[in-house]
């Protein structure tokens, strides 16, 4: 008599926990690079990131087989995301100021790595939303390929597509005389 196997279709118990709030601070720069080359500004990542975290402190979390970084990075862009719409819905009504010219101490040794960034950061920030979702995650984030398709939920073969895409993309504004 042969041992039977477990069969592949057998369901995978889902892991549940509660997302840790004193482990949030560890995320802070990644989210905030992520949603600077989502907004493509600064103050508008600063205001995202503090807008994602007091969202998700608001209420205890159950994470079920992810990490923290690929939860938080689906609430930013959930939050990215409902952010357009709620502005897209109000109507214009003056300019807005945003001052880009203002450096921060960093810049202000290398300003020539400065305007670099910031154009990088634009045109991140101008892709369609799928490759810039996908860009962010593994380029500015440092997600792996796997954790990236958990945290969009697609496969791992669309991200890979995804990226190409995006990075194609910025390279090819990038190279474009200003």
């Amino acid at each position: 008599m042969t041992p039977t196997r477990a069969t592949a279709s057998a369901p995978v118990p889902a892991i549940s926990r509660t997302l840790d709030p004193a482990a949030l601070p560890d995320h802070l720069d990644r989210l905030y690079r992520a949603a600077w080359a989502m907004c493509g500004s600064h103050e508008d990542a600063e205001d995202l990131v503090q807008d994602t975290y007091t969202r998700v402190l608001a209420k205890p979390r159950v994470l079920r087989r992810e990490d923290d970084l690929a939860y938080l990075l689906r609430a930013l862009r959930n939050m990215h995301v409902s952010r357009r719409r709620a502005a897209a819905r109000r109507p214009l009504s003056a300019a807005e100021l945003h001052d880009d010219d203002a450096l921060d101490a960093s810049s202000s040794l290398r300003p020539e790595l400065a305007v670099e960034t910031r154009e990088v950061f634009a045109a991140i920030a101008a892709l369609p939303d799928a490759q810039r979702d996908v860009l962010v995650a593994v380029d500015v984030a440092g997600l792996s390929y796997g954790e990236a398709g958990r945290a969009l939920r697609v496969k791992e073969a669309t991200v890979t597509t995804r990226l190409h895409r995006a990075r194609r993309a910025v390279s090819a504004q990038m190279e474009q005389p200003a």
